[in-house]
């Protein structure tokens, strides 16, 4: 079964581009222009992962996309994509898991992808503590690539 991922993102260029990668390497990828679409898609589809850029309608648009998905009753894996690292602790406030910033090289997108997909399965299995990954807000592309290799 393929793993499912909203993808939010005001910027065409960016939501076609990512989600061609995102697709070639096995994923199922619905997109969202705006928050109000990618909100819309929350309630009436199950995904295992919703990224979500921040400003798009306005400033803090991408939280309100970060609220549905904690309000789903599937608990996707939530990260924020976003050009500006400088948002400081609200995002974690929040309820994102992830920071993702762009531009980023293809090979850390998907290793940063797969370890917040993997942390997310852990949870929900409730793996004893010993045997979940290393839970971490912003995930390092080396730290993800030694994750994965462990698994």
């Amino acid at each position: 079964m393929k793993r499912r991922i909203l993808l939010a993102d005001d910027e065409l260029a960016v939501l076609l581009t990512l989600k061609a990668i995102l697709e070639i390497h096995g994923f199922d990828v619905e997109t969202a222009a705006s928050a109000k679409e990618a909100i819309s898609k929350i309630k009436t589809n199950r995904y295992h992962m919703v990224i979500t850029d921040m400003k798009m309608e306005d400033e803090r648009s991408g939280y309100d996309v970060i609220h549905a998905a904690k309000k789903s009753d599937y608990g996707p894996a939530v990260a924020i994509l976003t050009a500006y690292p400088s948002l400081g602790g609200d995002w974690k406030a929040e309820g994102a898991q992830s920071m993702l910033v762009k531009p980023m090289n293809t090979e850390d997108l998907l290793h940063q992808i797969e370890m917040l997909l993997i942390q997310q399965e852990n949870r929900r299995n409730v793996l004893p503590h010993s045997e979940t990954l290393r839970a971490e807000n912003v995930l390092h592309p080396e730290e993800a690539k030694s994750a994965l290799k462990t698994n």
